[in-house]
């Protein structure tokens, strides 16, 4: 990483035997910081389909499980930190999206990751502009990584986008 001392906290909170080891989460998160200079700190929480269901609905008000959940830290003003805040990945949902969606888990764990951190550092993807700057950068840090195009099997006509629910256009 060049100038970002990662901090990283992995909570395993769900059973489950064949979830990726920190140093995966380490290397994805790395990557998705590559061009952030100073520390960093986050904490990735992996979780079952009851937590992640409660968590989207306290926090979106959306009834269902979604396949990741960013909260960036928010720090008083004039408080400089290299907290950036929490990612939550619903293992299961991320298991079935990518069975759906024929892609490698490993590589859908990688996007997720490193989606849900461009999302701590302030990336957005509410309309087609931030939409495609942030997914332009996500593809070109899975690349670096070795991993394909998370976009190029996605349909827009499903209403979703890697399981995140997208407004109709107008």
């Amino acid at each position: 990483m060049a100038g970002t001392d990662l901090e990283l906290d992995v909570q395993y909170a769900c059973e489950d035997p064949d979830l990726p080891a920190e140093a995966d989460f380490r290397r994805w998160a790395a990557a998705a910081l590559e061009s952030r200079k100073g520390p960093a700190e986050l904490c990735v929480r992996v979780v079952d389909e009851p937590e992640g269901r409660a968590l989207n609905e306290r926090y979106r008000a959306k009834d269902h499980a979604t396949n990741v959940l960013s909260f960036p830290a928010e720090l008083p003003p004039g408080v400089e930190a290299g907290l950036l805040g929490d990612l939550v990945i619903c293992a299961p949902v991320l298991r079935r999206e990518a069975a759906e969606q024929g892609k490698a888990e490993t590589a859908h764990w990688a996007h997720l990751t490193v989606h849900g951190v461009l999302h701590l550092l302030g990336f957005d993807h509410r309309d087609g502009h931030e939409a495609q700057a942030m997914e332009a950068l996500e593809t070109r840090i899975l690349a670096g990584l070795g991993f394909p195009d998370p976009y190029s099997m996605d349909t827009l006509d499903t209403g979703q986008v890697n399981g995140e629910e997208t407004d109709p256009a107008p």
